[in-house]
Formats: C-alpha cells, structure tokens, sequence
C-alpha cells in the first residue's frame, strides 16, 4: 500500500514513530498530546487518538495516569542460551533453562499434584485426567525475574519415589536428566518450540513489564526412549530476550 494510500492515524503514527527513533522524541519524554497531534498534522481527535493507541500497542510509548503519555526506553534485549539435555551431572533448574555459564541466577519453586489437561495429556502420553505433578518456578538473576516455567511429570513414573517433587527428595534440584536416571530411565531426547503470545496478566506482572507486553514461550518436552518424561513451558518478556541455540553437530 502506498503511503498516501494508508489511513491517516497509521500515517500519523508512522511520523511519530521516526521521531522517537531519530532521538526528537527520547526516552522519558512526553508524547504530544491529542489536541498538539490534531493541530499539527490536521486530523480529527479520533484520528490523534487512534495513532496514539497504535504506538502504546507497539511498546513505544506508555500512558501514565493523571499526567500523559511518554515515551519508553527500550530495553536492550539480552540473551537466553539454550543448548539441549545435559547429561548426568550436578546441575540446577537455573542452568537446566540458561545454559550460558556466565550468567547466574536462582529459581523459586512450589510443586502440587492436579489432573492432566488435553494438551498436557497429549505432551506427554498420557490419558486426560491422569494425575501429574505440576511444579512453578520463577527464575532470578542478579535479584531480577527473568523467566517463568511450570512443567509437569506424569505421575505413573514418579509417584511414590524419592523424585516425585523435583525441588524436594536426595536430588532435589538437579534436573530432570539426573532425577529420571535415578528410575533407571535415560534421558536422550528433548524438543522444543519457541512461539509468542500476548502475556497473561500474573505472567507480566511477575516478569516486570507492563499490560500488553508479548511474551516468548518456549515448549519443551524431555524424552527416554521415546517416551516423554517431563513437559515444560519457559516464558520471557518478548521485548527483553531472545532465544538462542547452541547444539552439538553430528
């Protein structure tokens, strides 16, 4: 579509958005407001104010009660390295989910047992309804939330041994890999898929953003012999990280 040809608050919003990039509208300064862009650019209120909701959409800017709209710093995206299964060894939830030595961290965690949904079932084979443990964690390095993960083990395999809770028990912490060998099952498998949805409310909150904010989820599900043994969905803020894989070559 041509430019002259887009609707008028995509042109507006389009002008605005290469004033923030060229530095004219910076970090911490306040958007103009609806009555300023209706002037200067000579559209309506509702066009103004629909430019503006598409920049609050795209992150650029954020509405502040009582005072305005700003521009927001953008925040340098940083990494989370993943690099396939560990094999035996001690490790901890932390490196099992950023697996960059450099960066260290701590996770939080709180297990309870519940019945498996459709799509949980279907990750791990089982039957809808069968019991699973359901295990949340919260990811901090340098005193800061960085990822979200719940993951879930059926409980047919774990129920009723010492690594039914994965934070609790002779290896607590240590990983899926160490905690199914110690059931004689042999972790040689793992897939994951990486897609993006708009962040749920409690996830947002947790992770510092704000309303609106996308996050990247990354599904992963561990295999023994073809068997899935644990599945797990690791959320980030989409606009603070992105995902990055080192795998062997074979």
């Amino acid at each position: 579509m041509a430019f002259g040809d887009q609707p008028a608050y995509l042109r507006v919003a389009d002008d605005l958005r290469k004033k923030i990039a060229a530095g004219e509208l910076p970090p911490h300064a306040r958007l103009p407001s609806q009555a300023r862009i209706r002037e200067e650019y000579g559209v309506s209120d509702t066009v103004a104010l629909e430019a503006r909701k598409v920049l609050m959409a795209e992150g650029l800017v954020e509405g502040r009660s009582g005072s305005g709209t700003y521009v927001r710093a953008q925040p340098v995206p940083r990494r989370v390295v993943r690099g396939g299964f560990h094999t035996a060894g001690e490790t901890t939830p932390f490196r099992q989910e950023q697996t960059d030595d450099r960066i260290t961290g701590t996770c939080e965690a709180a297990s309870e047992q519940e019945e498996a949904g459709a799509e949980i079932a279907g990750r791990l084979g089982v039957e809808v309804g069968e019991r699973v443990m359901r295990t949340r964690y919260v990811f901090r390095s340098q005193g800061e939330v960085v990822m979200l993960s719940t993951s879930w083990e059926p409980l047919e395999l774990t129920g009723r041994t010492p690594v039914m809770l994965p934070e609790e028990g002779p290896l607590a912490g240590r990983g899926v890999v160490d905690r199914m060998a110690a059931l004689d099952l042999v972790v040689d498998n793992m897939a994951e898929e990486v897609g993006a949805r708009p962040g749920r409310a409690e996830e947002v909150l947790a992770l510092g953003g704000v309303p609106g904010h996308w996050v990247m989820v990354i599904s992963r599900t561990y295999f023994a012999g073809g068997r899935p043994v644990e599945t797990a969905d690791v959320v980030v803020l989409a606009e603070r990280y992105r995902i990055a894989y080192r795998l062997p070559v074979k």
